[in-house]
């Protein structure tokens, strides 16, 4: 078994309707955070959402006009790949959540 295969999955997280216009109405003053390109939605792109989802909880990914992905199928490749709750799909903008784990003593989005 590697060491990949025995890492726990997870936990996926699934907002209501109210915590989603909450996480909306935040993710409205953001700016995005990673830029797809003509190559869409890389490994290197997929690293650099993790990592700014480990950061920030709340991310915007935009995609430019030359990548190859719809925002549909960025919002499910991300959602498969990272866990992530799509909170939104606007233009060429996807918003994304993951809430941070409980034992990580940095300030966590408080949800209604």
């Amino acid at each position: 078994m590697t060491e990949e295969t025995s890492k726990p999955e997870a936990t996926r997280y699934t907002a209501s309707g109210k915590q989603r216009r909450h996480l909306k109405s935040l993710g409205h003053h953001l700016e995005p955070v990673v830029l797809l390109g003509k190559q869409g939605l890389t490994d290197g792109v997929i690293r650099a959402v993790d990592e700014a989802v480990r950061t920030h909880e709340l991310v915007k990914v935009r995609r430019g006009q030359d990548c190859p992905q719809d925002r549909h199928v960025l919002a499910a490749e991300l959602d498969a790949a990272l866990s992530v709750e799509v909170v939104q799909k606007l233009g060429h903008t996807v918003l994304v959540y993951r809430p941070r784990p409980k034992d990580d003593d940095r300030e966590r989005i408080r949800l209604p």
